[in-house]
């Protein structure tokens, strides 16, 4: 791990608690590892910074969008605080260079990897709220958070895949997306669906996920994709 003196520069806060910071890159894996580790692991301040984020984007997003309802105003803190966004925004600031994780954890990839980093960049948002007050993670969240509404409102990431596909299609072909389940595979209570999104007769894309709801979206994911290109 690099020093983390790097992390503060690239949020724009320096720590007068350098062990809050600590805790907030402290993933569960670690101390398994790590029992002599002093800090706790991340998920209390997880928790806190979860609501912190939500109510800073909520007040944003009410101040700035004074004619949306209030279906409009969910719909564009979904697309900003899901835990892809909140990924994306952590790799933005390098925290992935910064996080204490065990040797399997920090082998993983994908959706787990992302998982991961959203929840972690929650637990600094936590970390800084307690460590510089309101008026600073309201900054901090505005410059590395608030920056992708442009783009949350430009591509339609407000709009679920789903939503959108069928919105495009019923325009273009004037028919209806249908979904077929393609493969189930695993034991019950680790199942993986294959989803195929089909425009008529014709298979569009596939996706997969632990849920038939999950493979649906990937799916749909899958065949805005397609159309793009």
């Amino acid at each position: 791990m690099s020093d983390s003196c790097f992390l503060e520069k690239n949020i724009g806060v320096e720590f007068k608690n350098k062990d809050l910071l600590k805790e907030a890159l402290t993933h569960r894996s670690y101390l398994n590892e790590s029992p002599k580790w002093p800090i706790s692991h991340n998920e209390r301040l997880e928790y806190l910074g979860d609501a912190v984020l939500e109510l800073v984007v909520t007040e944003y997003l009410f101040e700035t969008f004074s004619d949306y309802q209030e279906g409009q105003l969910t719909s564009l803190r979904a697309a900003l605080v899901n835990y892809q966004m909140l990924s994306q925004v952590a790799k933005s600031i390098s925290l992935d260079k910064y996080i204490f994780l065990s040797k399997g954890e920090a082998k993983d990839t994908g959706k787990a990897r992302d998982v991961i980093l959203a929840n972690a960049i929650e637990a600094l948002f936590g970390a800084i709220y307690l460590d510089r007050g309101y008026a600073a993670i309201k900054k901090v969240v505005k410059k590395i958070v608030l920056n992708h509404l442009d783009e949350v409102i430009e591509k339609k990431l407000y709009r679920d895949s789903k939503s959108l596909l069928q919105e495009i299609i019923q325009d273009r072909l004037k028919t209806t997306p249908i979904y077929k389940v393609l493969k189930e595979a695993g034991p019950d209570h680790q199942k993986k669906f294959t989803v195929g999104v089909f425009f008529g007769e014709k298979l569009i894309a596939e996706g997969d996920g632990t849920s038939k709801q999950e493979a649906e979206a990937c799916a749909a994911e899958h065949a805005l994709k397609e159309l793009s290109e």
